[in-house]
């Protein structure tokens, strides 16, 4: 699959990541008539892979430089059903960043009403793939990733992040 080339230049924009359009795949749904659970990690996945080759470290960066990034955690909440031939667009804004880490929140939105179909939560670490080991980013993509998160801090905070599962309380 050819991922589409990032947004154009962003520098000093303070919004999250928008990935391209994308269209829900007629083999994607499932017998309950919508978005097979598993097709929304592909579409998030998708997402980020455009957002990490505004950062540097896409499919070039683990060529020339043998680093990449594995998810260690991801937590996704379904709120809205998306059906066939439904276009969706995903934001992707940076919540936190370290030496070895970055945590995003992602929002699959319908992309032309609007509404939030799901979230996805995640902690993605860095890799040292000669070494198969997490390791620190260089220091040139970690001040790249830091002027994104410098960005991203200036935006509101979306509604879910650091949900955790629990069973609601019961009320007397």
């Amino acid at each position: 699959m050819t991922i589409p080339a990032a947004s154009a230049d962003r520098s000093g924009d303070a919004s999250p990541f928008k990935s391209a359009i994308m269209q829900i795949e007629p083999q994607w749904i499932d017998y309950n008539g919508h978005l097979n659970m598993a097709y929304y990690n592909v579409l998030f996945d998708r997402a980020i892979d455009q957002f990490w080759l505004e950062l540097g470290i896409g499919p070039e960066y683990m060529k020339a430089r043998s680093g990449s990034t594995f998810t260690a955690e991801c937590h996704v909440r379904y709120l809205r059903e998306i059906h066939f031939g439904d276009p969706v667009q995903v934001a992707v804004l940076l919540v936190a960043a370290d030496e070895k880490r970055l945590h995003t929140f992602e929002e699959l939105r319908h992309a032309t009403e609007g509404w939030v179909s799901a979230t996805s939560e995640n902690m993605t670490i860095h890799i040292d793939m000669a070494a198969r080991k997490v390791a620190p980013f260089p220091a040139d993509i970690r001040t790249r990733i830091q002027h994104v998160l410098d960005l991203h801090n200036a935006v509101a905070r979306p509604e879910g992040i650091g949900r955790k599962i629990t069973m609601p309380s019961k009320s007397r």
